[in-house]
């Protein structure tokens, strides 16, 4: 029987880790989000601290990008993304599983049997969420998602050409503002 993966791509602040955490062990099977940047961590000997941050930035701007695309060698950002592709990879060939976040919802078309789901929230869900779980800093929320979204869109085009968040590259989209997180949960579970 062939291994079934839930990827979890999302917006800052929409709950899609809790969603991602929830959906599997409802399901019994593994999550991976943490432990993915653990993984890779121990393959490429970087810092996970530096793997976790380096995985929501497209590699070091236009110049350095194009250096390292022209032949001056690889970037760390382009290291990492190879252990990236190889152990998301190795992940679903071996076993079941839900992937939150680092491209896996690229990586995986047409090698797994895959469902892509993104997770969105209008902005003031978001905002709230993430002082809630997060707690306050100096940047005002609706900021912070915004810089952080604008980062993870980023990296997502950089890697992998496609428009994160845009509908057509996933099988399901869900707010997770208007349907909560329990209701995302029960419809990825039931579509599995």
């Amino acid at each position: 029987m062939k291994n079934r993966v839930i990827t979890i791509s999302r917006e800052f602040g929409s709950g899609g880790r809790t969603i991602g955490k929830n959906v599997a062990e409802a399901l019994g099977i593994v999550c991976y989000d943490n432990e993915l940047i653990q993984k890779i961590a121990a393959e490429s000997g970087f810092n996970a601290d530096y793997i976790e941050d380096a995985g929501e930035y497209a590699p070091g701007g236009v110049i350095s990008s194009a250096f390292s695309r022209r032949g001056f060698g690889q970037n760390n950002a382009d290291y990492l993304w190879k252990i990236q592709y190889s152990i998301i990879e190795q992940l679903a060939a071996k076993e079941s599983c839900v992937i939150v976040g680092r491209c896996a919802d690229y990586i995986l078309r047409g090698k797994a049997d895959c469902l892509r789901v993104f997770i969105h929230a209008d902005i003031r869900f978001r905002a709230d969420r993430i002082v809630k779980v997060y707690g306050e800093r100096d940047e005002s929320p609706e900021q912070r998602v915004r810089d952080k979204d604008r980062r993870r869109a980023a990296y997502h085009r950089f890697y992998t050409d496609m428009k994160w968040g845009h509908a057509q590259n996933y099988d399901l989209t869900l707010n997770s503002g208007t349907l909560g997180i329990d209701r995302c949960v029960q419809i990825i579970q039931s579509l599995y």
